[in-house]
């Protein structure tokens, strides 16, 4: 069984390429810096579950796949391609749909769990 609370310690994240190095993301505002950890999966699997941290910024991107995630601490606002806009703070939970245009801004150091699903790398 894996636990995630928000009074543990998420650790062993490991940092991860800038933003601006990343095929789909840039950064919109600051300098957002983002860690994760899998723990189940891989970059190349269909599913993956893991933690992901970021620092405040603001950067847009194309979401790489069907993704659950929910919020363990700090806040941040989703604003979608129409212009609608979500805030979320620690409890809260979205799904995002791959292919989608976001701009995340991350208002206070997040910390979420996440599992994703990218059909594109199912087993044939």
């Amino acid at each position: 069984m894996k636990t995630y609370h928000a009074s543990q310690a998420q650790t062993q994240l490991k940092p991860l390429a800038p933003f601006e190095t990343s095929a789909g993301y840039r950064i919109v505002e600051g300098n957002p810096q983002a860690s994760m950890r899998l723990d189940f999966g891989s970059a190349d699997t269909e599913h993956r579950l893991g933690i992901w941290r970021c620092t405040p910024g603001a950067f847009e991107c194309i979401e790489k796949g069907n993704e659950l995630q929910v919020l363990i601490s700090g806040k941040l606002r989703i604003t979608l391609e129409n212009g609608e806009s979500h805030q979320f703070g620690p409890g809260d939970s979205f799904y995002s749909e791959k292919g989608e245009r976001v701009t995340w801004t991350i208002l206070e150091t997040v910390e979420k769990v996440f599992f994703t699903h990218d059909s594109d790398k199912a087993a044939p």
